[in-house]
């Protein structure tokens, strides 16, 4: 037992602090997610039992609910089957350069992030106009009654907007990301105006915005990286196919329509069938070398998600 668990929390306040402390070293998103989910159920079991204070509520809570060490260990076995529902087994490992870099088109993880760079265009621009137009907004309304409440909501907005980005980093690209928004620390003692300004100084809430703005600049930069890598492969792979539509149809088209210009006029024999395969050879080797550099900005992109939207530790 934890020297942290062998004193029996007075308040909910040490509860938590105790099951941090038995959680260190975990997961910062899986102890984001355990603080919550603690907090919530302690105090439920103190609003039903008005009657009890802190002290014999916990005493109650730990022989039901667990000693924070108890809990503690309950999340990080249930950490290891998340783990492995967001993480499938890789492909088996192949000890051929050739069957390491063909293997890749059945790593789940490479399409996942295929799609999620992609798709980041998307989330990009509304993450980045909604960042931007509340910021200024709140700027504007600062002055007036309603600037109050419209920046609390604002920034009640971009912790749920860092909460649905991290469920599609964790679907997409396989980083462990919190189910829970971040654990507000003695919020019960604190008064209204004290969890606003707890707000304000939480620096997750501004390196969510952050993020926000950074995933219009990336956005772009993956999806352009991407349809620009996927049209010459595949414009590469279809050369076979073009030569033959040229030669059924007596059209004087040859290969060159897959390839730029300048190489057509300096390599004539690409407009044979020989340059038609080779064209294909290497768009098919652009297509796997494509899914490899995906597989790891999706990784890269992961790791920054992880900085930017959870709390540490």
């Amino acid at each position: 037992m934890n020297a942290s668990s062998k004193q029996t929390p007075r308040t909910i306040a040490e509860y938590l602090e105790q099951l941090r402390a038995a959680l260190r070293g975990a997961d910062p998103a899986l102890i984001q997610d355990a603080l919550y989910d603690a907090e919530e159920h302690l105090r439920a079991e103190l609003y039903e039992r008005t009657g009890r204070d802190e002290a014999a509520m916990l005493e109650h809570v730990v022989e039901s609910y667990g000693a924070p060490d108890e809990v503690a260990e309950i999340y990080r076995d249930q950490e290891i089957k998340i783990q492995r529902a967001i993480r499938p087994p890789p492909p088996p490992k192949r000890r051929s350069a050739a069957g390491r870099f063909f293997g890749v088109i059945a790593d789940p993880r490479a399409w996942g992030a295929l799609f999620y760079l992609l798709f980041g265009l998307v989330t990009g621009i509304a993450y980045f106009t909604w960042v931007v137009a509340g910021l200024a907004m709140s700027m504007g309304l600062s002055v007036l009654i309603i600037g109050l409440p419209f920046i609390v909501l604002f920034f009640g907005s971009v912790r749920s907007f860092a909460l649905l980005e991290g469920r599609l980093v964790e679907a997409m690209l396989g980083v462990r990301m919190p189910r829970r928004p971040p654990y507000p620390p003695q919020k019960r003692d604190m008064s209204l105006f004290q969890r606003i300004g707890a707000m304000f100084t939480d620096p997750r809430s501004w390196s969510s915005m952050l993020y926000g703005l950074l995933q219009l600049p990336l956005g772009i930069f993956y999806f352009t990286l991407i349809v620009t890598w996927l049209a010459v492969s595949m414009s590469f792979i279809a050369a076979p196919v073009l030569k033959l539509v040229a030669v059924l149809g007596d059209w004087d088209v040859g290969t060159c329509v897959g390839a730029p210009w300048w190489i057509c006029d300096s390599v004539g024999w690409l407009n044979s069938w020989g340059g038609a395969t080779v064209l294909c050879v290497l768009g098919l080797l652009l297509f796997f070398l494509l899914l490899h550099v995906v597989r790891g900005l999706g990784h890269l992109h992961g790791l920054l998600a992880k900085h930017l939207l959870v709390r540490r530790a």
